[in-house]
């Protein structure tokens, strides 16, 4: 039986991406995906590069780094990921305060403008100018997050990759405690035809990540939403920015539910910590496809049932007061899974006191964050010392 130096779990951009860098090291590498076309997270990502929104010293590094990175990557990856420049318009709601939201925006990299509801009309003659107190501008990068992935897997296979479609249903674990204090090791994973071994297994599998985990009696603290967004065929309909608003929900309700009060909640199904968060927006894509959302529900079952009638009509309401264009376009309804973390920050490395099992997930910006982190993470576990790769993994919440 052939054993890998590295198994990846889940082929959207987190796994497509780090197979490619761990390959470029010289690993022998198996990705295993449960579908054989692109779904979840990454499928119905808005594909945003956020590089002007960053407030830390290590965010900062990582943004800039990530917009650098993505600068190359269609030439490296020999496809094109589709990368371009937008501008962003960030709303202002007439209830919310426009220097409020100016002083939040201050710890920014790049601090937005803020503009009159008139000059937002001129940058963008759809919106709505009843339904807005003005709104903030900024440029921000976007790729294709079908066109990035895809280009990332064919690099991979170009490298003697292999990829499998194939769901992982189980962890291998052999118990050995003669060299390592550790009660187990994980040696590789199950699925339902086959088992495969390998030195090291990296469980990139976004919101189904902590459910994964926890089923094999593997506890780690990454948390996931229930995102749900309308998709739009291609119209003939013309956005001319990305439209968000400037006070958004999801992140302070996905704060209020991670703490260590609810841990032991999230591992029992049907609870719903807090109501649901609607963050209103669109994007459109080169191939003139829309995207808008969002609503997020913090739901700890991850199969729990949503009702789509209901979702879809509620987003149609909102998105007509601010795009009032957009409201009656012919629209599929999604749902996906997106994880996060309790500090924003994703979880990478190894899981604490079991040996060969990692997990590279839970990141708030992937399509700008993975790239960088992927090339980052390979460079670590191939010997080279990288002091962000220590300080993003899991062991920093042991004592938390």
């Amino acid at each position: 039986m052939k054993s890998y130096d590295w198994i990846i779990v889940g082929g959207g951009i987190t796994g497509a991406a780090l197979s490619y860098e761990l390959a470029k090291k010289g690993f022998a590498v198996l990705l295993l995906e449960k579908y054989s076309t692109l779904k979840g997270a990454t499928r119905y990502g808005y594909g945003n590069l956020p590089y002007w929104s960053s407030n830390t010293d290590l965010t900062n590094k990582l943004f800039q780094e990530g917009k650098q990175r993505h600068y190359h990557l269609s030439e490296e990856l020999e496809a094109d990921t589709q990368l371009r420049e937008l501008n962003l318009l960030l709303t202002i709601a007439p209830e919310d305060d426009p220097e409020k939201i100016a002083t939040n925006f201050s710890q920014n990299n790049t601090v937005p403008r803020l503009i009159s509801i008139e000059e937002a009309c001129e940058i963008e003659p759809l919106l709505n100018k009843q339904a807005i107190a003005g709104a903030f501008t900024v440029s921000q990068g976007h790729v294709s997050p079908e066109s990035i992935t895809l280009a990332y897997c064919q690099a991979f296979t170009r490298l003697g990759g292999q990829i499998e479609i194939a769901k992982v249903t189980g962890l291998v674990k052999t118990n050995d405690n003669t060299t390592h204090n550790y009660p187990q090791r994980i040696t590789g994973v199950y699925t339902k035809d086959k088992t495969y071994q390998a030195a090291n297994v990296v469980i990139c599998a976004g919101g189904i990540s902590r459910h994964f985990l926890k089923s094999a009696g593997i506890s780690t603290p990454v948390y996931f939403t229930h995102a749900e967004m309308l998709e739009t065929p291609p119209v003939e309909l013309q956005l001319n920015t990305a439209v968000v608003p400037a006070v958004g929900k999801r992140l302070d309700c996905e704060a209020a539910t991670c703490t260590i009060e609810l841990e032991q909640m999230w591992d029992e199904p049907g609870h719903e910590f807090v109501p649901f968060s609607l963050d209103i927006g669109a994007i459109q894509f080169r191939n003139n496809s829309i995207r808008i959302g969002q609503v997020s529900r913090v739901l700890t079952d991850p199969k729990a049932k949503i009702d789509p009638v209901k979702s879809e009509a509620t987003m149609r309401v909102e998105i007509g007061k601010i795009l009032p264009s957009l409201e009656n376009l012919p629209a599929t309804w999604h749902h996906c899974l997106v994880a996060y973390s309790p500090d924003d920050l994703p979880l990478i490395g190894a899981i604490p006191n079991i040996e060969g099992i990692h997990i590279f997930s839970g990141f708030t910006s992937p399509f700008l964050l993975v790239p960088p982190l992927a090339k980052r993470f390979a460079n670590y576990v191939a010997g080279e010392n990288d002091e962000i790769i220590q300080q993003l993994s899991p062991s920093r919440f042991l004592d938390n």
